[in-house]
């Protein structure tokens, strides 16, 4: 092991043994387009509720669907790795989670900007960066008030259309952080939101392409639509 290797594993150790303290870890391993990766995450994700006080969920009403990894977050790290050419692109994920798909985008050339509305959820990404050896930034951004001038090539969303209040917000942000000539990837374990969240951006001027895919790794498969979103007329 040379010196980079020993700092880097030295690093990713202490940062495990801060989170351990904290939470009941679980690690997943994937392969994708034969690249190894872990991704480390929480456990039981509804065991922190009781970290939750009743004022900050009347506040907020949000539950902790960022710390696991979710089918819709595999099919769209698996799809942009086989089909998209990511190298020097500027690309923003939002909702990231614990950042499967930020990560696989960064290994796979892209400069990322990894978001999320938790402050927990971004310490997973951070982790989960440093123990795949990519780099990229992570920032709180909030889908209903974005503060955020900068506009990327690229924008990644896994299972982002959860709750009934998603939609609208989740499309301004895409409005407002896309170039005008980018494209936003949204991967959706087709929830019925989905149907109010495609009618939003067609409105926005946005056209879309589907792609369907089905996850095969948990006890029943899973559909998974994939969706580009692009300003104007897209072919192909």
């Amino acid at each position: 092991m040379n010196l980079k290797q020993e700092l880097h594993k030295n690093g990713c150790d202490a940062f495990y043994r801060e989170l351990a303290a904290e939470y009941d870890l679980r690690e997943i391993f994937y392969t994708i387009q034969e690249r190894s990766f872990g991704f480390l995450c929480v456990e039981d994700s509804y065991a922190l509720l009781d970290r939750i006080s009743p004022e900050e969920f009347l506040k907020d009403e949000q539950m902790p669907y960022w710390a696991e990894i979710w089918p819709a977050a595999i099919m769209l790290s698996s799809f942009i790795a086989r089909e998209l050419p990511l190298e020097g692109k500027r690309i923003i994920e939002i909702g990231a989670g614990v950042g499967m798909v930020s990560v696989v985008a960064a290994a796979n050339g892209a400069d990322v900007l990894s978001t999320d509305y938790s402050q927990d959820a971004l310490r997973f990404v951070a982790y989960n960066a440093l123990r795949n050896g990519v780099h990229l930034e992570t920032a709180t951004l909030d889908w209903r008030l974005v503060q955020c001038n900068e506009r990327f090539d690229m924008l990644f969303a896994a299972d982002v259309l959860y709750e009934r209040v998603n939609p609208l917000p989740v499309m301004t942000a895409i409005d407002k952080l896309l170039k005008s000539d980018g494209m936003a990837w949204i991967a959706d374990p087709r929830r019925r939101l989905a149907g109010q969240f495609l009618d939003l951006a067609g409105e926005n001027g946005f056209s879309i392409t589907p792609f369907a895919t089905n996850y095969e790794g948990g006890s029943q498969p899973v559909g998974v639509n994939i969706y580009r979103l692009s300003r104007g007329v897209m072919h192909g």
